[in-house]
């Protein structure tokens, strides 16, 4: 798979090098000659270009990428790499960072944004999944089709434990993709019992979350 990377600071490095080691090709492209560093990340290509310019973009080759990541430290700045990327080169998938999190509301599909990785949000988020049982806790925000990764971990009083998954009535627009139990990361097939302390990832709707956190959270008392 072929990804560019607009901006080479630390971040853009940093995704450089672990998509370099899961065998990816790797662009990286920052305008400021003190960012290419080509001894920190050697096996990527470098570019120095400005990743809002069109010609940049086709020096880069773009339409020839799988994925673009926007990683620079200006919002400003990946919003135009991402509406470039999908617009005039058609890039399947288009990852944004977002540096201000007041700025969030703009990286969508508009933008040309599949998913903005905000990370004082994730940060908080991380936070939030590892001192709490029974909430849920949105990690990321998927544009398209206004979805999102949610984290819940199932508490003992909660009306599905002990049930298996194909039993539970999951809400609409919400799919199950994972449950980490200890260190074990398990495919949730419809016979796998849920366990207290299981920690449930899902990619859901937005308008559903509070219905799967009702579900999940709160075992509800039996009719007399």
């Amino acid at each position: 798979m072929r990804v560019a990377i607009a901006g080479a600071g630390a971040v853009g490095r940093s995704i450089a090098g672990e998509l370099l080691e899961n065998g990816h090709e790797i662009l990286l492209i920052d305008k400021a000659p003190s960012a290419i560093s080509v001894e920190r990340v050697p096996l990527a290509e470098w570019l120095l270009a400005d990743a809002c310019e069109i010609t940049s973009l086709d020096e880069a080759a773009l339409q020839r990428c799988n994925v673009v990541i926007a990683a620079t430290g200006d919002d400003k700045v990946n919003l135009v790499v991402s509406l470039l990327a999908k617009t005039e080169y058609g890039v399947p998938r288009v990852v944004a960072r977002v540096n201000n999190p007041k700025n969030e509301w703009l990286f969508n599909e508009s933008w040309g944004v599949d998913v903005a990785v905000s990370t004082p949000r994730l940060m908080s988020a991380l936070v939030e999944e590892a001192v709490s049982v029974g909430d849920l806790v949105r990690l990321l925000r998927f544009s398209h089709g206004d979805a999102n990764l949610v984290e819940l971990t199932l508490p003992p009083e909660s009306a599905v434990t002990g049930t298996q998954v194909g039993d539970v009535s999951w809400p609409e627009d919400t799919s199950l993709v994972t449950i980490i139990r200890g260190t074990r990361v398990l495919t949730p097939h419809p016979e796998e019992t849920l366990e207290a302390g299981d920690e449930l990832l899902f990619v859901a709707a937005q308008a559903r979350e509070e219905q799967l956190e009702d579900l999940l959270s709160v075992r509800h008392p039996e009719t007399p």
